[in-house]
């Protein structure tokens, strides 16, 4: 299923949030701890999807390289192109195991009882 924004959706598990209380303003809450419960059903409305992959050093450089040659290989002279192709070929492993990874997909749901769960993955929920 895809979640997109302004999408209605249903918690499909019970959550136990506990954890140090914050007001939402940022200040301070001192050493208070609190605990709230969510129960399965809950619906609510999508508010925010973040996509997220993180990126090696390794798969960084592979974009560079590989763009730079599929750019300007073909006005390079042989030996420099050759290079570069051996170059993107040594990153290929690490590209090839980043297009496998898992993509983490969060989502900002707001529930119609007013609560908002916030950065909460997004095989939490289905769609309405």
């Amino acid at each position: 299923m895809t979640l997109n924004e302004g999408r209605r959706v249903r918690l499909t598990v019970d959550l136990r949030l506990d954890g140090q209380v914050v007001p939402a303003d940022g200040a301070s809450a001192g050493t208070a701890a609190g605990f709230l419960a969510l129960a399965a059903g809950l619906e609510g409305t999508v508010e925010r999807v973040e996509e997220d992959r993180p990126q090696s050093q390794e798969v960084r450089e592979y974009e560079r390289l590989k763009s730079l040659l599929d750019d300007f290989g073909h006005q390079m002279p042989p030996g420099s192109r050759q290079q570069l192709e051996e170059q993107v070929a040594s990153l290929e492993p690490e590209w090839t195991a980043y297009q496998e990874r898992k993509l983490r997909l969060t989502v900002r749901v707001r529930f119609d009882n007013g609560f908002v769960l916030d950065d909460a993955p997004g095989d939490l929920f289905t769609a309405v």
